[in-house]
């Protein structure tokens, strides 16, 4: 029978009440406060140099996608009143058995030549405007000029930090003979996101990753006295309550002491949380001893396995389980995945009082991402969540999923940018 007296001791850090959501949301207020005044902050509030869309912006436009794991050029067609398609669309991993795009050896030129290739897959042989969502924190001077600050997803490509990423995609575009797309516009995906959702819901003012990483856009009313989407880099917020399995996790990470939120709540880590989780387990006799190889290989576990724990399906770390303690694991799951959407609900509350400090008018959080799309529960625990915080406000509030956020938002953001 398993100790549940331990087994509470290993749950307890994870459980999250109301009045620490709420302390959570105070904290990354002040945070988003003081980014903006230029006070020392986790938040770096990186200006868009974009504000909401009309939703009349029209035409053809070429739109790339670089989100860490994969990349995706798109063709896309603006119709105005909030519509439009995609008419032709690539999808590519930067990392397979037989190449890595995302390794230090990998060269600046090498990774945005290989994006060139993919692009001239689908582009016509006619001049387009290129919108490029990158999904990094970024310094931009610019609706066009973007250098990346600092990798993050694990990413190390050489050459890429501090060069300016327009350049390295249009010299690329050039050598490959691509001359007639031209980047007009390079994004966020958070602002991808919000834009997307913005050009069909004027309500829409904020826009959330919650996928492999985690990262939240919004529309500053009054930014330098003009109305502005916010890059927040959300995912280096650090004010936290975090567990000895987080403090570990981050400790083996390529960067520890950075992106403490997103490590906390996003698919590249959730898995390795569990892992260490399991470990510790085995390690204070509330499980066997698994014979799983996966266990002593860090980031083998993964995001997919938990929503398999939790769904109750068979994996191979728990055929030799009991009832109990497969029971036991699945709570830890469900734990893990109530805390991340917790989490990231209680930024999203910070945003509403900063934006709306009564909740007056009426908002939409635009959502893209893996875990919000897919992970058992976890888009109805952001909804339940909001709806514990804003209490009767909650009525002119809603959320919803945005699929293709950040390529649409690539090809609103060059419409734009053509005005």
């Amino acid at each position: 029978m398993l100790d549940t007296a331990l087994l509470k001791e290993f749950q307890q850090p994870f459980l999250l009440s109301t009045d620490m959501i709420k302390h959570i949301a105070v904290q990354f207020r002040k945070a988003m406060y003081d980014g903006l005044c230029g006070k020392t902050s986790p938040l770096k509030m990186l200006p868009s140099f974009l504000a909401a869309p009309t939703g009349q912006e029209k035409g053809a436009y070429m739109a790339l996608d670089f989100g860490g794991t994969n990349i995706r050029a798109l063709l896309v067609e603006l119709y105005g009143n909030g519509h439009y398609a995609v008419i032709r669309q690539r999808h590519t991993p930067l990392k397979t058995s037989s190449y890595d795009y995302t390794a230090d050896s990998v060269s600046a030129e090498e990774l945005f030549d290989f994006i060139a290739s993919e692009i001239g897959q689908i582009a016509p042989a006619v001049t387009l405007s290129l919108g490029h969502t990158f999904s990094f924190p970024s310094y931009q001077t610019d609706i066009n000029n973007a250098k990346l600050i600092t990798w993050t997803k694990e990413l190390k490509t050489t050459g890429v930090e501090n060069a300016n990423i327009t350049q390295l995609l249009s010299e690329a575009l050039i050598r490959r003979g691509l001359a007639h797309i031209r980047p007009a516009a390079v994004i966020n995906d958070t602002a991808g996101t919000l834009l997307t959702a913005a050009y069909s819901n004027p309500a829409a003012d904020i826009g959330s990753i919650c996928g492999t990483g985690h990262n939240t856009a919004y529309l500053e009313p009054w930014y330098h006295s003009t109305p502005m989407i916010i890059n927040m880099e959300s995912g280096n917020f650090d004010k936290l309550p975090l567990t000895i399995f987080d403090a570990k996790l981050d400790t083996n990470s390529e960067k520890p002491g950075q992106q403490l939120l997103e490590k906390s709540v996003s698919g590249r880590y959730l898995g390795e949380l569990l892992r260490l989780i399991i470990n510790a387990m085995i390690k204070n006799g509330l499980l066997p001893a698994i014979e799983a190889k996966r266990l002593n290989i860090p980031d083998a576990v993964t995001t997919k396995d938990l929503s398999l724990l939790m769904a109750d399906s068979v994996i191979d770390l728990t055929t030799v389980l009991t009832l109990y303690e497969r029971t036991s694991l699945q709570q830890i799951a469900a734990l893990l995945q109530k805390r991340s959407a917790q989490l990231t609900a209680a930024t999203f509350y910070g945003i509403l009082c900063h934006i709306d400090p009564k909740l007056e008018r009426r908002h939409h959080i635009a959502i893209d991402g893996s875990l919000y799309e897919k992970m058992p529960g976890y888009a109805q625990t952001i909804q339940a969540t909001l709806t514990d915080l804003c209490g009767k406000s909650m009525t002119s509030l809603s959320t919803g999923l945005i699929k293709n956020g950040s390529g649409i938002g690539a090809a609103i953001a060059a419409a734009m940018a053509k005005k």
